[in-house]
């Protein structure tokens, strides 16, 4: 008797990989934000964090309407879409980007929390004695936010790998294509005799969060230790 199937093995592949890329992608931008965030002095900084909040707030179906309302074919960026011959609804770039926008907030506000945590005298005096801006970053900021960094990284890939609402809105749950661990649950518990498929991906599921919360405490102590 097999415990996963073979698109119960294709769901797990594809949400690894959904959560990867989502991750890998957002965490520069995810930096750029909260080093504004952290650093900036300008008006209106208020009304951007709010905005990069709101994925945290709203329902995830929300935001996957949303998102299929901006990268639909007769969405906002429809006609540009098709110009450029981008096809976003229905495929993993679709997945990719519904767990990026859902756990962007995550990464964003852990990085602004090491960021936040830095003495700006260390910064002010880099500069002082002759350091630039580029320098700064990558001799001080950089390795002293980076646990918020990773810490970041791991939150985003937990959520990414749970996601669920966005996605069906904008993927869609085609199996092989997009369907990944959550929307293959989904599938199970709305089958007759589904159940035990159903709660060996959840037993999946729990095994892979467990694995990157001991993945990131392990790096986080070699952290430590340097």
């Amino acid at each position: 008797m097999e415990i996963l199937s073979p698109q119960d093995l294709q769901a797990i592949r594809l949400s690894i990989e959904v959560a990867c890329s989502a991750t890998l992608i957002a965490t520069p931008f995810g930096f750029a934000v909260a080093y504004f965030l952290a650093f900036s002095r300008i008006p209106g900084k208020a009304l951007v964090e709010g905005l990069v909040n709101l994925p945290l707030v709203l329902p995830p179906v929300v935001v996957g309407y949303l998102l299929l309302m901006l990268l639909g074919q007769h969405g906002f960026f429809g006609p540009l879409l098709q110009k450029l011959d981008l096809r976003i609804i229905f495929t993993l770039s679709g997945a990719i980007i519904a767990s990026a926008v859902v756990g962007f907030p995550l990464l964003v506000r852990a990085i602004r929390l090491g960021l936040e945590g830095i003495d700006e005298n260390c910064l002010l005096a880099a500069r002082t004695l002759g350091a630039g801006w580029w320098d700064a970053l990558f001799t001080i900021t950089l390795p002293l936010c980076g646990r918020a960094i990773l810490a970041g990284m791991t939150l985003m890939f937990a959520r990414s790998l749970g996601e669920f609402g966005a996605t069906i809105l904008l993927a869609g749950n085609i199996p092989e294509v997009t369907q990944t661990i959550p929307l293959a649950i989904y599938e199970y518990t709305n089958t007759p005799g589904g159940d035990r498929m159903a709660m060996n991906l959840c037993l999946v599921s729990i095994a892979l969060s467990f694995a990157i919360l001991l993945l990131s405490e392990t790096v986080n102590r070699n952290f430590r230790r340097k």
